[in-house]
């Protein structure tokens, strides 16, 4: 799955050693959606995974990541591991170097688009309202 977003809270690394002996660390992070509502979701890198994504507070980023439920004593934890992190407009996997993207029409607020569709996010002008009360008008309000 992936979710994008800025990081807003970067916390502490932590570590330890497991009871078999392994050396663990984990970093967490906070990133906010940038949507209408958004959402805020907590995840962490695991492992070497901590030194290859060292992230910034404030920087935004897409995250790949895998949800983890695990029970421990009748109780349910649920865990957002996060295992890549990327700047969200880095170009699609074998795109080559040098090349341009593909062409994307583009729409001004000029322009409409086809099929007689007004441009999203273009200025719509109210719709005239006659407020002069009609003759014919037998409402009472």
């Amino acid at each position: 799955m992936e979710i994008t977003g800025k990081i807003i809270v970067a916390l502490p690394e932590v570590g330890g050693t497991s009871a078999k002996g392994n050396v663990w660390k984990k970093r967490e992070y906070v990133l906010e959606t940038q949507e209408t509502y958004p959402k805020k979701v907590a995840f962490n890198f695991f492992g070497d995974r901590v030194d290859q994504f060292p992230l910034q507070v404030g920087q935004v980023v897409k995250i790949s990541f895998d949800i983890d439920s695990r029970e421990f004593n009748g109780r349910w934890y649920v865990d957002i591991r996060a295992w890549k992190a990327e700047a969200p407009d880095q170009p699609a996997a074998g795109a080559q170097p040098g090349m341009a993207p593909a062409a994307v029409p583009s729409y001004g607020p000029a322009t409409q688009m086809p099929g007689g569709y007004a441009t999203p996010g273009a200025p719509v002008p109210p719709p005239a309202v006659d407020l002069a009360p009609s003759p014919t008008d037998d409402l009472p309000f």
